[in-house]
């Protein structure tokens, strides 16, 4: 059975808070261009958790911590416990810019659809994230992001989606692979790509009737679907 099958009862309004997460992290993982070790993984900007609750049951992590400043960790909690994965998943409320972990502390960080809103300038991910990574772990990122820089009418209808300093943290592959090579490019491996699910995630959450899929739905067949992409973020620290 395709593993994504076993998350499906998720694919909701209630759950998704756009395109889908589990679709996202599902082949951010598979194409994983390095060699990681899981055992510690913090889940950066975790949302409700549910990608947690993925990365505990399909990777080999023993122990994931679920880290986020828009959803309370309370909450966050109950739903790891109605699943019986509180001994392996921790919740805790945080910002991204501010982390009270230990430095060198976790084999893996993973981040979907949330390193966009804190990481779209230079020394974010060097001065705040690799920090409490150990040496050969892993930074896996996927972003919303663009193929190309929209221009002309494409770029009023994409900044009238976007809806003003939103449209700022969408970025192109080469964008997020020239920032990060200046930035940590000395101390990391650095590869940069652009997911094959898009179309799939974006249909799912159409699928899920909210009211904001509905009016994704809406400016991405006006013709924003031909310009936006997610890239797959890679950076391993030497």
């Amino acid at each position: 059975m395709n593993k994504l099958n076993r998350y499906s009862r998720y694919f909701t309004k209630e759950f998704l808070m756009g395109p889908n997460s589990f679709r996202l992290l599902e082949e951010l993982l598979r194409r994983n261009p390095f060699v990681t070790r899981f055992d510690r993984t913090l889940d950066l900007g975790c949302g409700m958790a549910l990608t947690s609750v993925f990365l505990a049951n399909e990777t080999p992590a023993k122990s994931v911590y679920a880290f986020d400043l828009w959803v309370n960790a309370t909450d966050n909690l109950k739903r790891i416990r109605e699943l019986a994965l509180e001994d392996r998943i921790i919740p805790i409320h945080g910002d991204a810019l501010d982390m009270p972990f230990a430095q060198d502390w976790f084999d893996a960080i993973v981040s979907v659809d949330s390193y966009h809103y804190f990481g779209c300038k230079e020394g974010v991910l060097a001065g705040r994230i690799l920090p409490f990574l150990r040496r050969g772990g892993s930074v896996m990122i996927v972003v919303p992001g663009l193929k190309e820089e929209p221009r002309g009418e494409m770029r009023t209808l994409f900044e009238t989606w976007a809806e003003g300093d939103d449209s700022l943290c969408f970025k192109t592959a080469g964008w997020w692979k020239e920032l990060l090579e200046k930035e940590c490019g000395k101390q990391c491996e650095i590869s940069v790509m652009e997911a094959e699910c898009c179309d799939e995630a974006w249909e799912d959450w159409f699928n899920t009737g909210h009211e904001y899929g509905i009016r994704d739905r809406e400016f991405l067949s006006r013709g924003l679907d031909r310009i936006l992409n997610f890239p797959l973020i890679y950076v391993r620290k030497k």
